[in-house]
């Protein structure tokens, strides 16, 4: 079963520190970063190791040396072995692509906590990503090791990358096509292949990189068109730069901060457009920085907002809205209505009661 990025978080304040956890997902998806910014927040490091570079287990276990008093072999402890007693997360990225002996080696380390006779510090965590599927080039893992992990199929939702991308500062050109557009952030339908056989297709760390490289470019030209291709690949890039010249559709931030410049073209809405407000909304409320400034304007604005659909019956629209507050994704938010928009709140129980 599919889990999340709350839903991994979830799992994490709650599984045991001594039981491994295996993640299976597409290549892309930021398995790291979303890790490391979890134990970062906890005070314990993260140690990424891609095993599918290791040649040999000396790239996992250290060197051996001579030890003149014993005069036994002992292995000089790698750069990244804790030797504070502080526990660590050690995150053994391309677990499928590690070479055999390089396997071997992990079976003790995922049993006992050991390498080269070494146990590591109470408290640390051990936790494995892996590749899945016919494009990629992969080692078949020992049942006896798969047997040593929790395995969870782990794809993170637009949602979290939207939510992410915004605390990043990406690009406002590049969240807003994800978020209109979110077939294009994991594109496996939009897959170009080149007459070399080379496949490009989009992904989450590709569309940091797009952002990354327009931040500072007002005009995208004709060169930036084949930079940006370069990255997604041409499909992608030509929904997204057609978007750039399309009618923009409003954000959370437009509605929540500025709602009566744009209550009449926010009448002529569909459901479908309506949707994506609704979420940018919430999305605004748990992540721009500034609403704990714009309490008021936030609350007057959002509550016209919410008067307006039900003055005009849009029902449909009021029930999407109102089924954020069961969504896991936006705790902030739906703190910050309760407690600063007690109107919207009230109005939105008694029509979900009504139902």
């Amino acid at each position: 079963m599919a889990i999340n990025v709350n839903e991994l978080f979830g799992i994490l304040d709650v599984m045991p520190a001594k039981q491994n956890i295996m993640l299976v997902g597409k290549h892309g998806i930021g398995k790291s970063e979303i890790l490391t910014d979890y134990f970062h927040k906890l005070g314990i490091p993260v140690v990424t190791l891609f095993l599918g570079q290791m040649s040999d287990p000396g790239d996992l276990i250290g060197l051996p040396r001579l030890d003149e008093q014993t005069g036994k072999t002992v292995f000089i402890p790698p750069y990244w072995f804790p030797v504070d007693g502080n526990p660590v997360v050690l995150f053994l990225d391309e677990l499928n692509r590690a070479r055999p002996e390089v396997l071997q080696t992990i079976m003790d380390l995922a049993l006992n906590r050991k390498l080269a006779g070494r146990t590591l510090p109470a408290g640390s965590r051990l936790i494995s990503a892996v590749n899945d599927g016919d494009e990629y080039q992969l080692t078949d893992l020992d049942p006896a090791l798969v047997s040593r992990f929790n395995i969870f199929e782990f794809c993170p939702s637009t949602s979290d990358w939207l939510i992410w991308a915004q605390k990043k500062n990406l690009d406002n050109r590049v969240v807003a096509f994800i978020r209109k557009y979110p077939k294009f952030l994991d594109g496996n339908d939009v897959t170009t292949k080149s007459d070399m056989g080379l496949e490009k297709t989009p992904d989450r760390r590709a569309w940091e990189k797009v952002s990354d490289c327009i931040a500072n470019i007002e005009e995208i030209t004709e060169l930036h068109k084949k930079m940006i291709a370069g990255i997604v690949g041409p499909i992608a890039t030509q929904a997204f730069t057609q978007s750039l010249f399309s009618d923009k559709i409003l954000s959370g931030g437009d509605i929540l901060l500025n709602y009566k410049k744009h209550k009449e073209k926010l009448k002529k809405y569909k459901l479908h457009e309506i949707a994506i407000v609704n979420e940018d909304v919430f999305r605004f409320l748990e992540t721009d920085e500034s609403v704990a400034d714009k309490i008021m304007t936030i609350a007057v604005n959002l509550t016209s907002y919410i008067n307006d659909l039900q003055n005009a019956n849009r029902n449909e629209e009021i029930a999407h809205f109102a089924s954020f507050f069961e969504n896991e994704n936006y705790p902030k938010a739906v703190i910050f209505i309760v407690t600063n928009v007690s109107e919207v709140y009230n109005k939105l129980i008694k029509f979900i009661e009504s139902l």
